[in-house]
């Protein structure tokens, strides 16, 4: 099975950038932002403490109050992705396309947890958004590569079964194999946002 890389650690100071991009009417808006990044900070510290439950309520107690937070929708996003309830995270990443879509992580997200479940087509066609939404963002492409990789096993696999005397397809069988067995041998390293992204004003 293809895995895709999932943004699962995001730096605080590029989250503070996406907030800092948008549009800030007055002052006590700059205050909002640090209190944002105070709370995703704690969030980020108890998720990665093994107290999930915990970050949860405390996203969902700050979203209450500020429900377009895009840093913390899409850190709920991926704690619930991380505790496997992909279709809460993949709700959370698909609202967050739907609300910003010139925002590749979220696409990338989304991507992955299609992939996990098998549906490369989706993550396909959603890869290409992310890369369409930022053509410089290189896990998005590295996804993408590898989404493509599974789709010609795939059908590899089928021409393989309607065709089983064709010694060229084994080759191309062995050659997909052996690029996953690699990768799934590399540990996966977090990615973080592309450095130019930032959520819309």
């Amino acid at each position: 099975m293809v895995r895709c890389r999932l943004l699962i650690a995001i730096s605080l100071s590029v989250l503070s950038c996406c907030v800092a991009a948008q549009t800030v009417p007055s002052a006590s808006a700059n205050n909002a932002t640090s209190v944002s990044s105070g709370v995703l900070a704690e969030v980020h510290r108890l998720h990665y403490a093994g107290q999930s439950a915990a970050a949860l309520q405390k996203a969902d107690a700050y979203l209450a109050t500020r429900p377009n937070d895009v840093p913390m929708r899409f850190t709920k996003g991926v704690i619930l992705a991380d505790q496997q309830r992909s279709a809460d995270a993949i709700a959370i990443f698909q609202k967050l396309v739907d609300d910003y879509p010139d925002l590749p992580e979220p696409y990338n997200n989304l991507a992955a947890l299609y992939a996990a479940k098998g549906d490369y087509g989706r993550a396909r066609v959603t890869l290409e958004q992310a890369v369409r939404a930022n053509p410089a963002y290189a896990v998005a492409h590295e996804n993408l590569g590898d989404v493509y990789a599974a789709l010609a096993s795939q059908s590899y696999t089928r021409a393989r079964q309607l065709d089983p005397l064709n010694a060229a397809l084994e080759t191309k069988l062995t050659l997909t194999r052996e690029l996953f067995k690699r990768k799934s041998d590399a540990p996966l390293a977090a990615a973080a946002p592309a450095s130019g992204a930032s959520a819309p004003k």
